[in-house]
């Protein structure tokens, strides 16, 4: 395989979708056509003015102490930019929620929070992204360091405090992204903040499936994220996405994190084989 900086058109062309998922996987940053950087150029001046026409808005609210009623919106007229044409299937509860969902992108933040509403626990690097850091910080979104195995204790506390009595949040337990074929093991550490649920709160898992898009779509193995965003920008047209929210449960009937992580894997695993087929070994992580 060629390496990035000797990637070329005509080796891209000749690559099979699965030789593509794979080069791009191992590090390698295919060209961008002039088409695709007009096209990067277009999507980031939209995010950027969008951003900025909500901005002053919604810190003029938020100084009057109330909640800003088009955060959710404004997440998914984000997605909508980038490319995302999100379709749900079921009803995401509106409140007393632990959304548990599979992961392939930044854009699933986007995608999630655009059709639920809901605030997330995501990994630390994502403030630090232009502008998609801004949109998932509106929704209170919780940073955690997943390498910080011994702050987990503080990590659950300020999560807890940070949800208070707005308990509407997501987590992605996988703890990386994947390519839409493949569910890895659940990790629990973030769970502790069920233990014991309070009342009243039901988990429901989320399935997320772009369809024939997903491996092309997902950021896996070597792959940057600022390659991977190129990427997603510079294509053209849009891509589908749909959010499956499942059956929700009650946690109280399942004891314990790794308990329900293993039920919300569960049904989130056959809902995708339902939709994929059978799943396959993931091979590449970020």
């Amino acid at each position: 395989m060629a390496s990035p900086l000797n990637a070329s058109p005509d080796a891209t062309s000749r690559l099979t979708p699965a030789q593509r998922r794979d080069a791009i996987a191992s590090g390698v940053a295919f060209p961008i056509s002039p088409l695709g950087w007009v096209r990067i150029l277009l999507r980031f001046v939209a995010l950027f003015v969008m951003a900025m026409s909500f901005a002053g808005l919604h810190y003029l609210w938020r100084l009057f102490g109330a909640e800003p009623p088009w955060t959710r919106r404004i997440l998914w007229a984000g997605g909508w930019i980038v490319g995302a044409r999100v379709e749900t299937v079921g009803t995401p509860r509106r409140h007393n929620v632990f959304f548990v969902s599979n992961h392939l992108s930044w854009i699933d933040i986007m995608a999630l929070g655009g059709a639920s509403g809901t605030s997330f626990v995501a990994k630390a690097e994502l403030a630090r992204a232009p502008i998609v850091g801004w949109l998932s910080s509106l929704h209170h979104s919780v940073y955690v360091r997943r390498e910080d195995r011994l702050g987990v204790a503080d990590q659950i506390e300020r999560l807890r405090s940070a949800i208070g009595s707005r308990w509407r949040i997501a987590v992605f337990p996988e703890g990386t992204t994947t390519d839409g074929r493949s569910l890895l093991q659940f990790k629990t550490p973030l769970l502790r903040v069920l233990e014991p649920p309070p009342p009243g709160v039901m988990v429901q898992p989320v399935m997320i499936d772009y369809g024939a898009e997903g491996e092309d779509i997902a950021w896996i193995g070597d792959e940057t994220g600022l390659h991977n965003a190129k990427r997603i920008l510079a294509r053209p047209g849009g891509f589908p996405i749909r959010v499956h929210f499942l059956e929700p449960f009650s946690p109280a009937d399942f004891p314990g994190r790794k308990a329900i992580a293993a039920e919300s894997r569960r049904r989130i695993e056959a809902a995708l084989i339902a939709q994929k087929g059978p799943l396959r070994p993931f091979a590449w992580m970020i």
